[in-house]
């Protein structure tokens, strides 16, 4: 995951604006407050599995840095951030709280490029992963057990489950974005050639402002947005032609 180096008040700033547009929608529909009642679940799961595969893969690489601070654990108080959380819940893409490491303590194996590529691309593939196999448990329950699904119960652990898959996949292609400072700059990072690398290097504050610019301002969302709703359809018609349901 990632860190924002900008001011934290601007970021109070536009969580409090996106709360309070949200307000009136939740207040005044029943459907919406249960939607957003049933995110919260699906917020822990998706940020706590995505930060504790990054955690994971670090340790397994010979950095214990995340061993030592808390951070190879399954516990949601562990890994979440207060302002990245309620991104998540109300704008559909967020963070949790940064995995620190170290990238000279890896084994001598693999370079640290490598290593931090790898480290990066842990998180996302563990939300991919996630969605695939909530997407796996909603088919079971629709071809197996479909009276059940068509109960009041039924048809809020469904929602939960669709919603989880939504949150994975949206925090997973969220975090792909190839700009400081995301998960997917650390990967674009390893591949490019040394002169690429510099470079990126030396501009990477202002590819990094551009990401928050494109944040605020709406138009990351609105390009992520298709791309997620894409992700999520392919997940969902593969698991669905797994099952034979077409």
């Amino acid at each position: 995951m990632f860190q924002f180096g900008m001011d934290r008040k601007i970021l109070y700033i536009i969580m409090a604006v996106l709360v309070v547009m949200s307000l009136g929608r939740y207040l005044n529909d029943t459907n919406a407050l249960l939607n957003l009642v049933l995110t919260l679940p699906a917020v822990l799961i998706a940020i706590t599995f995505h930060e504790y595969a990054h955690a994971f893969a670090a340790d397994k690489l010979g950095d214990d840095t995340p061993r030592r601070q808390g951070r190879l654990s399954l516990n949601p108080l562990s890994h979440l951030d207060p302002i990245g959380s309620i991104m998540l819940v109300f704008a559909g893409f967020g963070w949790g709280k940064p995995v620190e490491i170290n990238p000279r303590n890896f084994h001598r194996t693999i370079s640290m490029s490598a290593g931090e590529a790898i480290v990066s691309i842990a998180g996302p593939a563990m939300n991919f992963i996630l969605a695939i196999l909530f997407s796996i448990l909603f088919f079971v329950i629709a071809k197996f057990a479909p009276a059940f699904a068509m109960t009041q119960l039924g048809s809020i652990i469904m929602s939960l489950i669709q919603i989880t898959i939504i949150i994975n996949v949206g925090l997973g292609v969220f975090n792909l974005i190839p700009l400081p400072p995301l998960d997917g700059s650390k990967v674009l990072n390893h591949f490019l050639p040394y002169n690429a690398k510099e470079w990126f290097a030396r501009y990477s504050q202002v590819f990094y402002i551009a990401f928050v610019i494109l944040w605020i301002s709406g138009i990351a969302g609105s390009i992520i947005s298709p791309i997620i709703n894409l992700v999520y359809q392919g997940i969902i018609r593969l698991v669905a032609i797994l099952f034979g349901i077409f």
